[in-house]
């Protein structure tokens, strides 16, 4: 998509200043601002990290994109489309297991209000009984702002929650941080394991016999 615009960087070379970007950017929250506001603001603050992060990967590139703005505009519908994302395998299997044991389940996210169209198109969205996201808790992880309001709309305590999540410091450091118990996504070969390891084995998906 980016070669379309007259820019060559390679995929490689583009997610290691994405991160770097990221890192390096303030949260995206915007407190105090109106909720009609937040899709403009939460557009602005991507145009600015695309921007960031081709200059990030090759300057000399980045001065050859034809339109930018054209370019940031297919970037940000394209990565709107569930079909741009993937589910962890047995997500879908651990969110019903769980749920069938009358346990809430929700999504503590960074990322912005595009997520729940994402969630839907992937199949999930109705399988979760919250989204909080930065521009709704005015914080992001780490803060623990963020984990208390999902609290808050889950009605339930840190103690009796548990926090799945990837990143070191993000999730797995602020979740504990904030009360709830983390787990390492990595610890599981895929999602299915999740049910067993929080309930016993009784709790995990049993593969249907004709």
């Amino acid at each position: 998509m980016l070669a379309e615009h007259g820019a060559h960087i390679p995929p490689r070379r583009l997610q290691e200043a994405l991160w770097r970007v990221l890192a390096a950017a303030e949260p995206m929250r915007f407190p105090g601002a109106a909720p009609a506001a937040t899709p403009a603001l939460e557009r602005a603050w991507w145009r600015e990290i695309v921007r960031r992060t081709l200059r990030a990967a090759d300057s000399a590139e980045a001065a050859r994109v034809v339109d930018f703005e054209a370019c940031f505009e297919r970037l940000y519908h394209h990565f709107a489309a569930a079909a741009a994302w993937r589910a962890r395998p047995g997500a879908a299997t651990a969110l019903d297991a769980l749920r069938a044991r009358g346990l809430a389940t929700g999504v503590v996210s960074n990322f912005d209000g595009r997520l729940r169209g994402i969630l839907a198109g992937l199949g999930l969205a109705a399988r979760l009984d919250v989204v909080v996201l930065p521009s709704e808790a005015g914080a992001a992880k780490p803060d623990p702002a963020i984990f208390a309001l999902a609290l808050r709309r889950l009605a339930v305590a840190a103690a009796d929650c548990v926090y799945v999540g990837d990143d070191p410091v993000d999730d797995l450091e602020a979740a504990r941080r904030a009360g709830l118990r983390a787990v390492d996504v990595a610890s599981l070969a895929t999602l299915d394991e999740l049910p067993a390891l929080l309930l016993g084995p009784e709790a995990c998906p049993q593969e249907s016999k004709s």
